[in-house]
């Protein structure tokens, strides 16, 4: 594997379009990428993760535009996506066709959409096939010392030598600053539900539908 730079993310695309894994940084934390239609590249992500295989990885749309040519924006999904996307929310949703929950499966259905500022999003704009996403770490609770998902390189490379994964590239970004997680709305659901808070809070969530938003 090798590490490179956010300028050179046209070599860390090819590699995810040839079937391979690729490390990159995002405000929260770094995270695992590799062709969201590519089973097996997913399934090597979720075994290395040790992940529930009900556990989906994320979808990292490009647009709202692209979102919605696969998926149902429900009125409330509309306005959380236009009041935070680009960022650090992820909106549980259903496939427009039936088709894409089989060809998807590693994404899940609902799928989990983000669309990520940063170098996640140049990335998924970059690169040719859809892209699927999740952090660097562990599932599961690993104990009082866990740290987490990774926000330097070091962890990033402890993570590996645990998992055995073995991604052609990791994209360089540094320490991570925010440590925290995305935050999940389910708009699949005739009402919009919080499912876990993470940057974004239930106040601004709230605020964005113009009314209380109920927890899951």
């Amino acid at each position: 594997m090798r590490v490179i730079g956010p300028e050179d993310l046209e070599v860390a695309a090819q590699a995810i379009e040839d079937g391979g894994l690729v490390v990159v940084p995002t405000r929260r934390w770094y995270m695992v990428c590799a062709d969201a239609s590519n089973a097996r590249a997913c399934d090597d992500i979720i075994t290395g993760k040790r992940r529930p295989s009900g556990k989906p990885l994320a979808y990292v749309a490009t647009s709202t535009a692209s979102c919605e040519e696969r998926f149902i924006l429900s009125p409330e999904a509309g306005r959380l996506a236009a009041a935070f996307w680009p960022g650090d929310l992820a909106l549980l949703l259903p496939w427009k066709n039936p088709e894409d929950t089989a060809q998807f499966a590693a994404v899940g259905s609902p799928a989990l959409v983000t669309i990520a500022p940063g170098i996640l999003g140049d990335l998924a704009s970059t690169v040719k096939v859809p892209l699927a996403a999740t952090t660097a770490n562990i599932s599961g609770d690993a104990g009082p010392n866990d740290p987490g998902p990774a926000i330097t390189l070091d962890q990033v490379h402890a993570f590996l030598a645990v998992s055995g994964l073995e991604p052609d590239f990791i994209v360089d970004g540094g320490v991570c600053p925010a440590v925290n997680h995305l935050t999940i709305v389910d708009c699949f659901t005739p009402e919009a539900r919080l499912v876990r808070t993470g940057l974004i809070h239930q106040r601004a969530i709230s605020a964005a539908l113009d009314t209380e938003i109920r927890t899951a």
